[in-house]
C-alpha cells in the first residue's frame, strides 16, 4: 500500500534548494565579474617593491600573463568542471552524499576567504597568475561535484523540484551582473569592488550550509530519502538472488548505467546543445557588441553591463523560474527538440549586430532595439528549455535510478558549457 508523501511545509526544501543553487554559481559569477581586478593585479608593479636591476622582459612577461587571463581562464574553468561532473556521474552511488556537498560547499568557502585575503596581501604578477588559476581549478572542481549532487538530489523528489535549483543558479548571474552595474556607478576602486565581490560570496556559501545542514530535518526531504533506501535494498537483494557472485552485481550495475542513459538520451543530449549554443554566443560574441545610440560615455559605459550581462541574467532567470508553473511542452513531444534546434538562428543573429572590432561580416542590426529584442528571446529561451530538460530527465527513469539520472544529466549540461567555450573562439573569430 502506497504512502501519501507528507507535505513541503512552508516549502522549505524548494527555498533550500534554491538557496542551494544560489551557493552553486553565484561564488563562480562573482569572480569572473571581478576579471578586472585580476588583470589589474597582472600589471600593477606598485603592489611590490622593485629590485632596482628589474629587467624590461618581465614587464613584458607580466603583458603577456595580462593577455592570456580569459582564455587561460575558460580552460582552467571548464575542463575540471567536465572532468568532475563526470566523476560524479559514476562515483556519487561510492561517496555519501553529505560529504560530496558539505565537503564542496567548505572547500569553496575556504578558497573564497582565501581569495578575499589576498586583495590585500601584494603579490608579483606571475605568482599572482599561478595562484589564481589554481584557485579557479578547485571552485570548479568542486562546484561540479556540488551541482551533479544537487541535481541527483532532486532527482529523488518530485520534478518541480529541479525548477529551485535552475532558477538559484539564474539568479546568481543576477546578483552578480547588478553587483558590476552598482560598482561602476559608485565609481569605486576595482580593489574595493572585488573585496566585496568575494565577502559577499562567502557570505552565501556560509548560508547554504547552513540550509544543507537544516535539510534532512525536514519531513518532506526524509520522506523521499527513506523511500529510495528501501527500494535500493530490495534491488540488490534481487540482484543477489540472480546472481551468485559479488563481479556480476558490479557488472549489473554498469549495465544499469548504460539503461539509464538510454532512458534520457535526448533529454541530456538536448541540454547539452542548448548550453552549446548559449555560451558560443554569450558572452564571446554579445559582450563585444558597441551602441550605435552612445552619445555619450555613460551609456557606452552601462550598454553591455544593462543589456548584455543584467538583461540576460533577468530574462534567463525568469525562463528557469517559470518552469515552477508551466511545463509545456511535454517531453514526449517534438515541440521541445524542435524548439532547441530553433534557437541556433541566435548565433548569426548575434554576430550580425554591432560586434566591434570585425573582419569578415556585415553589420545588419545597427540599432541597439534589435540587440535587446535578440537578447530577450535568447535569454528566456536558454533559461526555459534547459530548466524543461533538467527537470524532466529524472522523471523519464524508475525512482531508484533518479539520482543517477540527476547526475547524467548535470554531466551533459558541464559538457554543454565546456563544447560551447571552444565553440566561442571560432564563433568570434567569424565575425
Amino acid at each position: 500500500m502506497a504512502v501519501s508523501s507528507p507535505r513541503d511545509k512552508y516549502f522549505g526544501v524548494w527555498l533550500i534548494f534554491f538557496m542551494l543553487g544560489l551557493g552553486t554559481l553565484l561564488p563562480w559569477n562573482f569572480f569572473m565579474t571581478a576579471t578586472m581586478y585580476f588583470t589589474s593585479r597582472l600589471k600593477d608593479s606598485s603592489l611590490v617593491d622593485s629590485h632596482a636591476n628589474q629587467t624590461e622582459a618581465s614587464g613584458e612577461h607580466r603583458s603577456l600573463l595580462e593577455a592570456k587571463f580569459n582564455n587561460v581562464m575558460t580552460l582552467c574553468a571548464m575542463l575540471p568542471l567536465l572532468l568532475c561532473t563526470c566523476l560524479n556521474s559514476f562515483l556519487h552511488s561510492l561517496i555519501p552524499q553529505r560529504l560530496r556537498v558539505m565537503g564542496s560547499l567548505l572547500i569553496i568557502m575556504f578558497v573564497f576567504i582565501a581569495t578575499a585575503v589576498l586583495v590585500k596581501v601584494p603579490l608579483e604578477p606571475f605568482p599572482f597568475f599561478s595562484i589564481t588559476m589554481a584557485k579557479i581549478v578547485i571552485i570548479n572542481s568542486f562546484g561540479a561535484v556540488l551541482q551533479g549532487s544537487l541535481f541527483g538530489m532532486a532527482g529523488l523528489l518530485p520534478s518541480s523540484y529541479t525548477t529551485p535549483i535552475m532558477s538559484g543558479q539564474g539568479l546568481a548571474g543576477t546578483f552578480a551582473a547588478f553587483a558590476m552595474i552598482c560598482a561602476i556607478a559608485s565609481g569605486s576602486e576595482l580593489h574595493d569592488a572585488a573585496f566585496g565581490y568575494f565577502i559577499t560570496a562567502c557570505f552565501v556559501i556560509f548560508l547554504s550550509i547552513l540550509s544543507y545542514i537544516l535539510l534532512p530535518k525536514l519531513k518532506f526531504f526524509q520522506f523521499h530519502q527513506e523511500r529510495n533506501r528501501k527500494q535500493r535494498p530490495e534491488e540488490n537483494s534481487l540482484n543477489l538472488m540472480n546472481r551468485g557472485e559479488a563481479a556480476d552485481e558490479d557488472i549489473k550495475q554498469n549495465v544499469s548505467m548504460i539503461n539509464i542513459f538510454k532512458k534520457i538520451w535526448l533529454l541530456a543530449l538536448l541540454v547539452c546543445f542548448t548550453f552549446t549554443v548559449t555560451i558560443g554566443t554569450f558572452p564571446a560574441i554579445t559582450a563585444d557588441t558597441r551602441s550605435s545610440l552612445a552619445d555619450g560615455r555613460s551609456w557606452e559605459q552601462f550598454f553591455i553591463p544593462v543589456c548584455c550581462f543584467l538583461l540576460f541574467n533577468l530574462c534567463d532567470w525568469a525562463g528557469r523560474s517559470l518552469t515552477a508553473v508551466c511545463t509545456w511542452p511535454r517531453k514526449d513531444s517534438m515541440v521541445l527538440p524542435v524548439s532547441v534546434v530553433c534557437r541556433l538562428i541566435f548565433v548569426p543573429l548575434f554576430m550580425l549586430c554591432n560586434v566591434q572590432p570585425r573582419q569578415h561580416l556585415p553589420i545588419f542590426f545597427h540599432h541597439d532595439g534589435w540587440f535587446i529584442f535578440f537578447m530577450v528571446l535568447f535569454a528566456f529561451s536558454n533559461g526555459y528549455l534547459a530548466s524543461l530538460c533538467m527537470c524532466f530527465g529524472p522523471k523519464n527513469v524508475l525512482p531508484h535510478e533518479a539520482e543517477t539520472a540527476g547526475a547524467i544529466m548535470a554531466f551533459f549540461l558541464s559538457l554543454g558549457l565546456a563544447l560551447g567555450a571552444a565553440l566561442s573562439f571560432v564563433l568570434r573569430a567569424l565575425v
